[in-house]
């Protein structure tokens, strides 16, 4: 028997129809535009009207296609070239937000057209977003007047989180930030986002998406300094945004400094010489003792790996402590920063749970160590004290303040046995 293959009959001159879902669309941008541009304008400058078409429109347009080519559209009038030029040989509308009039009113009533349609086709969300990181990255090819809509759009978008503050980051172009458009950009853009809500809708945001320490790269390197940053926005109106830069700087230079700290402890650096360094940072960021101690301390709990055992815990917190006193002594000389480590110390305990019974060993080993005064302590049990486990350390500490209170002057050393 022949191992060959019998060949099956095939059909000759015969033509398949290619199924209607196997057929690819021609990407026709062009037949979109016009179709939009043509009910703009017969809509006009009537943004209910305009809002309305929009939405009857996506029945029948495909708009997740073409998503690039509506923003446009609906922002300049027709579609971008790159740098933001409008392509000459197509139709345009003139009833787009370029050509809108320039006041904060009108602009919110731009962003509630485009909040409108997103709301009602949700999968526009995300181009909607590329399409403002793109416009941003265009500014230059716009005119100031352009810039100014769109800046005031944006803040608006951004403070009723129809977009993330990430799109911010197309503001960081080396071009924009050099020739000083990023900056007056921001101005705009800010304004009219506190103007819609208040300037901590900013910093949650901006915190949200990494960005509160980066408003200093608004401006070119040699101008990136917080005292630039500060006179330019508030001499802008927006002192609110500098005071919030500033502070964003002191917390970037305390974190920096608490790194410092804790890598000179690892490096076992004499105390003189980290005491030398922190109070010359001090002076430089203009960093007042309270802030300091508050650094201190977390430096000296941060870098240790602490026993899990609650009964060991206390042992090896005391014998640390002990040996970093002189460290915590040398920014403790005003009364309100023993209150400040007092304070500390209480939120430390009660937030790391295997410390709720060390509190009052702490104490009395820094009261000893002359870190804390008796007049501090006193403070801190009657009026100082924060909510945070308060029931549990004043419990802890009552006989050591009856002690304080009562015991005479000489007799301290003989009693402190008794409460430790």
């Amino acid at each position: 028997m022949s191992n060959q293959k019998i060949q099956k009959p095939t059909l000759t001159g015969q033509r398949f129809k290619t199924r209607k879902r196997d057929e690819k669309k021609v990407f026709d941008p062009t037949q979109f535009q016009e179709t939009i541009v043509q009910g703009l304008n017969q809509t006009g400058s009537d943004l209910d009207a305009v809002a309305k078409f929009l939405d009857a429109s996506g029945a029948k347009l495909d708009y997740r296609r073409y998503a690039e080519t509506l923003f446009d559209i609906l922002v300049a009038g027709g579609m971008l070239a790159p740098g933001g030029t409008l392509s000459d040989d197509l139709t345009r509308t003139e009833f787009c937000l370029f050509t809108a009039q320039e006041d904060l009113e009108t602009m919110q009533a731009y962003a509630q057209v485009f909040n409108k349609l997103i709301r009602r086709y949700k999968y526009l969300e995300k181009g909607f977003e590329e399409e403002i990181k793109k416009l941003l990255l265009f500014l230059k090819g716009f005119t100031e007047s352009e810039r100014n809509k769109l800046a005031m759009l944006t803040g608006i978008l951004l403070a009723n989180g129809n977009i993330s503050a990430s799109i911010l980051n197309s503001l960081y172009n080396e071009n924009l930030v050099k020739e000083g458009v990023s900056a007056a950009f921001a101005v705009k853009l800010f304004k009219s986002w506190i103007h819609e809500k208040d300037i901590n809708s900013v910093a949650g945001s901006l915190r949200k998406v990494g960005m509160d320490n980066r408003l200093l790269e608004l401006f070119p390197a040699n101008k990136r300094s917080c005292e630039h940053f500060s006179k330019y926005f508030t001499d802008a109106g927006l002192k609110e945004l500098s005071d919030f830069a500033r502070n964003q700087q002191a917390i970037g230079s305390r974190k920096e400094l608490q790194k410092d700290l804790q890598e000179q402890m690892e490096r076992g650096d004499p105390f003189k010489d980290i005491i030398a360094s922190a109070r010359e940072e001090m002076k430089k960021n203009n960093i007042s003792e309270q802030t300091m101690i508050g650094i201190v301390w977390t430096s000296v709990m941060s870098y240790v790996e602490w026993n899990k055992k609650e009964e060991l815990v206390t042992e090896q917190a005391i014998k640390h402590l002990k040996q970093y006193s002189p460290l915590l002594k040398a920014f403790t000389s005003q009364g309100a920063s023993e209150i400040l480590l007092l304070v500390k110390m209480q939120e430390y305990c009660y937030d790391n749970i295997h410390f709720m019974n060390s509190f009052q060993k702490i104490v009395v080993l820094l009261y000893k160590a002359d870190v804390l005064s008796e007049e501090a302590i006193l403070k801190w049990y009657t009026e100082a004290h924060v909510a945070k486990g308060r029931s549990v350390f004043l419990e802890q500490m009552k006989k050591f303040v009856e002690w304080l209170k009562n015991a005479e002057e000489g007799e301290h050393g003989l009693h402190l046995t008794l409460v430790r």
